[in-house]
């Protein structure tokens, strides 16, 4: 059988708090499909293109993760339109905080009203990394502070070179 997850975000950038989410849900789901939300009403740092670029060195040339396991996409459609599309039955979402569950549990009511055979997975990441978010990385490397601690090294790059 064929599990198949649905991590959508938007990734801008991606943090260990999200790599932790992808780590174990590779050992629950036998593929990861890792969405990059890229709806218009939100402002993003990277564009979609640079996100996904984010996504494949962090994932797989910094951490080596199994290329056959996780899908990079892009969408700006419904998570549950892009669950039928890719057959999926679940959408994976991380939780750091008490403050996240609130807006997530109202999210993953919502999706199972538009599909009731879609469940969502909640996981949380290490407790390391539940106070990192993508906003207080880019503060941080905005102020020329140290994000060693919360992303990858070719994250790293690529936000110091946004910020030049």
């Amino acid at each position: 059988m064929n599990r198949v997850a649905i991590y959508p975000g938007t990734f801008d950038p991606i943090t260990f708090g999200h790599i932790d989410v992808i780590k174990k849900g590779l050992k629950l789901f036998d593929r990861i499909i890792v969405a990059v939300s890229n709806v218009e009403n939100k402002d993003y740092l990277f564009d979609s293109e640079e996100r996904i670029e984010i996504l494949n060195k962090a994932l797989f040339s910094d951490l080596k993760l199994n290329r056959k396991k996780i899908q990079i996409i892009v969408f700006s459609s419904l998570t549950t339109d892009l669950c039928k599309k890719y057959k999926s039955k679940f959408i994976l979402r991380g939780l750091r905080a008490v403050s996240d569950f609130e807006y997530e549990f109202q999210l993953a009511g919502m999706n199972r009203k538009l599909n009731n055979n879609i469940e969502t997975i909640f996981l949380m990441s290490d407790v390391e990394n539940q106070i990192i978010s993508s906003r207080f990385v880019k503060e941080i490397v905005k102020l020329k502070g140290d994000i060693r601690k919360f992303t990858t090294k070719n994250t790293i790059k690529l936000l110091k070179k946004k910020y030049e």
